[in-house]
């Protein structure tokens, strides 16, 4: 298993069933070096259902270990799903989205929802993202139209546009 989901899911586990978090020295050292925004995401083994989706664009930790347990904690309790429960623990599937830095881009032309993620920002700093790759999403306009919506920004709103890549790290 990816050192990124391992820590991601040891995290969910400790936190769900006990109240605490990976002890210091047991994180992966190969993400104590690298600072990167990141996202994780937790769906259900039996249905595939989003239970918890929270990242960060850019690194707010020291790096990407701290970033990994800070949104693999606030992913458990994502405001938009119940709380998950510590009898949940084992239909649980967790992924992680290591994000590359965002680069504004001057058109819709320049995505490809398969490749990029968008970030859209309206004027007064109102932000929605969208990962790539998500099933389901394979028309620019509607990649941006969910960031828009995510984001509370109208449809004739102008927006600065920015895409990115993942990494995108999954349990076996």
């Amino acid at each position: 298993m990816n050192s990124a989901v391992k820590l991601a899911k040891d995290t969910i586990d400790k936190h769900l069933s006990v109240g605490k978090l990976p002890e210091k020295e047991n994180w992966p050292k190969d993400l104590l070096g690298k600072s990167a925004g990141c996202f994780v995401s937790i769906h259900t083994k039996d249905s595939d259902e989003l239970r918890g989706c929270i990242g960060t664009i850019l690194p707010v930790s020291k790096n990407l270990a701290s970033e990994i347990i800070s949104n693999a904690v606030e992913a458990t309790r994502d405001l938009r799903f119940p709380p998950l429960e510590k009898d949940e623990i084992t239909n649980l599937n967790i992924s992680v989205d290591i994000l590359s830095e965002p680069e504004p881009i001057p058109t819709e032309k320049s995505l490809d929802p398969k490749k990029y993620g968008v970030i859209v920002k309206s004027a007064d700093g109102r932000t929605g993202l969208l990962l790539p790759d998500l099933e389901g999403v394979d028309d620019v306009m509607y990649q941006v139209a969910i960031a828009r919506q995510k984001a509370g920004i109208a449809p004739e709103e102008p927006i600065f546009l920015y895409r990115f890549t993942v990494e995108r790290f999954e349990e076996e």
